[in-house]
């Protein structure tokens, strides 16, 4: 395969256009976007993006989960895609980038390519998962999971949220369910581009981050139970107090992770407390333990002492505790071919680069598993997402999507 002469280029300004164009629906209270899944805002975005896809001559394809599939065909029918995919659902306070700098990456590259009248075997598919960031229908990543065949697809619909509205429903009601089966639509290879959202590429002062590895996930819902009493009252060597055994708890979480630098975290980032009053002890506290490597050992071993230590504190203190599996992924490495394309890529064009391991779960970390599969990482400023203020440069949305083009084209075999 003949890598493309680095002279191609993507056509930087109209990408910038379409990322702001697309940031006017949805828009949140402090300039980023909220475009929850299958809410209304998420219908138009779709709509949008289907009428950007339809006027660069593709054919849209939708499937049961309402996963869209905007297609370019290729000059051998029997030649399996390339997929582009990301999402354009947001955070309920979501940025302008997350995501959709991958969707419409991918939409941008067509563009180019019909601007320059460059035909190739493959065809070229670009994705919008459904629900990907999993804030309103848990879990994330959860079209793409029904695809890979890690998540089961009547359980992904049945999921509601926090209203109890269904999953399902919600799909139909906005128009957006399918009717091609789930996984019928098979890759040659599988890209996306996102932003790091993490500090590493601009501190290190690099345009590309190329992705090697994801981090391996496991989310452990926790709830520890103690007895609810008068703050006044109740002597402290009689109290049961839930909230100490999350205090704990907290303190084991950041010890298995620091004590496994640099290749762990670990973090508490959601915690319902009962029943929540100013002058009531504690009686029951909810919350989830999300810890991650992108070295499945390490991940494992995280979790074994988890379970092995965090009952004992508790018991300690007088409180009961107890716990489920709220989400799991094992760490993915990825496609070593498609990786150095990225590299080679980013070299040929003259772009700063270096490796990086994707701290955040993506779609891309459940295809991994069914068609080979890379990323490519655009940088943020601060390395600040899921944040309205989440913000990057034209120039590294373009220096990002020219690699995205150089790469895919590789893949896809220029004819003409």
């Amino acid at each position: 395969m003949t890598a493309p002469g680095e002279n191609l280029r993507i056509d930087g300004e109209r990408l910038w256009d379409s990322l702001m164009e697309m940031a006017q629906i949805g828009p949140g209270v402090a300039g980023g976007n909220n475009r929850q899944t299958l809410t209304d805002e998420d219908a138009e975005g779709r709509a949008l993006f289907q009428t950007w896809c339809e006027a660069a001559g593709l054919t849209m394809g939708l499937d049961q989960m309402g996963t869209m599939f905007a297609v370019r065909e290729g000059t051998d029918p029997d030649a399996l895609p390339v997929c582009i995919g990301s999402h354009l659902d947001t955070q309920p306070t979501g940025g302008k980038y997350d995501g959709v700098l991958g969707v419409l990456g991918g939409l941008e590259v067509v563009r180019t390519l019909n601007d320059l009248g460059i035909r190739t075997r493959h065809p070229i598919v670009i994705a919008n998962w459904t629900n990907e960031e999993g804030t309103r229908f848990a879990p994330a990543m959860l079209a793409s999971g029904v695809y890979a065949g890690v998540i089961d697809q009547d359980f992904a619909l049945d999921r509601c949220d926090a209203k109890g509205k269904r999953l399902g429903d919600e799909l139909t009601r906005i128009g957006w369910q399918g009717e091609e089966p789930v996984g019928a639509r098979r890759f040659h290879a599988y890209f996306e581009l996102h932003i790091e959202q993490g500090p590493i590429l601009e501190a290190e002062g690099k345009d590309i981050g190329v992705v090697t590895h994801g981090q391996g996930l496991r989310w452990i819902e926790c709830t520890v139970t103690g007895k609810g009493q008068h703050t006044g009252s109740t002597p402290m060597y009689l109290r049961r107090n839930a909230g100490r055994g999350l205090a704990r708890v907290t303190e084991l979480v950041h010890e298995l992770a620091i004590s496994r630098q640099p290749d762990a975290v670990g973090t508490i980032g959601h915690i319902d407390v009962y029943p929540n009053s100013r002058n009531i002890i504690p009686e029951r506290v909810v919350f989830t333990v999300d810890l991650r490597s992108h070295l499945l050992p390490v991940l494992e071993e995280m979790v074994a002492e988890f379970h092995a230590r965090a009952p004992g504190l508790c018991a300690d203190v007088g409180v009961t505790f107890r716990t489920q599996v709220a989400g799991a992924f094992d760490p993915p490495a990825f496609d070593p071919v498609l990786v150095n394309r990225v590299r080679s890529a980013a070299e040929r064009l003259g772009y700063s680069h270096m490796d990086i391991v994707s701290g955040a779960g993506h779609d891309a970390c459940w295809i991994n598993r069914v068609c080979p599969t890379t990323m490519i990482m655009c940088p943020c400023v601060d390395g600040l997402s899921h944040n309205e203020a989440e913000e990057i440069t034209p120039d590294w949305a373009r220096k990002s999507t020219d690699v995205l083009l150089h790469a895919v084209l590789e893949t896809a075999e220029v004819v003409s």
